[in-house]
């Protein structure tokens, strides 16, 4: 009974939402045409990456902050309260490691491509490193690379906080200049560069880690 209330209200609460947003009235902005008046002051040529890089930069800022402490959650709580069951790790055929090995590279290729082509096509940071935390755990699939079953260490832990480091750094220079994230137009491309760059490596660290952070397997390479 406890269930299928949960389930209800669950249902309940869906409903009540997706009603809620129905109802509300046309957003009395447009924002393709808003957003193409300033394409020239941008830094980038893609409407996508000068909307989450420029004119809501702060919002992306937030958002690198919650998946990082998603990952601090997991290392808070998630580590300490899995009891570890030893377990037979299942040796893997010999096909699947070397096509991991063929296939990683490639994802790696695929990821900086998407972070270079942010700037004028759809790509960017959270496209590459999404397509490096794959490569990362398809290694850990594999049985080619271990989980991570210790803390994280000096590098590591300055490569998950580094890109949420540099954005602030840029945001809080940028602000010396009276607003926030308020990229000067000759420098903007540049900076949203370096900040993408960033943003590819700590988030393709903290998205690898919320697997391998929870992955039973302590091995490596069987």
């Amino acid at each position: 009974m406890r269930r299928a209330a949960i389930v209800l209200g669950a249902l309940a609460f869906a409903g009540a939402l997706a009603s809620a947003l129905l109802a509300l009235p046309p957003a009395p902005v447009s924002l393709p045409p808003a957003v193409a008046a300033k394409m020239d002051v941008s830094g980038v040529s893609h409407p996508v990456t000068a909307v989450l890089l420029n004119f809501r930069g702060y919002d992306t800022l937030l958002e690198v902050a919650v998946l990082l402490l998603a990952l601090l959650g997991v290392l808070a709580i998630g580590r300490e309260d899995r009891i570890v069951r030893g377990r037979h790790v299942e040796r893997i055929e010999p096909v699947v490691a070397m096509l991991a090995r063929l296939g990683v590279p490639l994802m790696l290729l695929v990821g900086i491509y998407l972070l270079w082509a942010g700037a004028h096509r759809p790509g960017g940071a959270f496209q590459a490193a999404a397509v490096i935390a794959a490569a990362a755990v398809l290694l850990n699939l594999a049985r080619l690379t271990p989980a991570w079953t210790q803390a994280p260490g000096v590098r590591l832990r300055w490569g998950l906080t580094g890109g949420l480091l540099v954005f602030a750094g840029i945001a809080a220079m940028l602000l010396t200049g009276g607003t926030l994230l308020a990229f000067p137009p000759a420098r903007a491309g540049l900076l949203i560069l370096v900040i993408e760059s960033a943003l590819t490596v700590s988030l393709g660290l903290i998205l690898a880690g919320l697997f391998l952070f929870l992955s039973e397997d302590r091995g490596g390479r069987p």
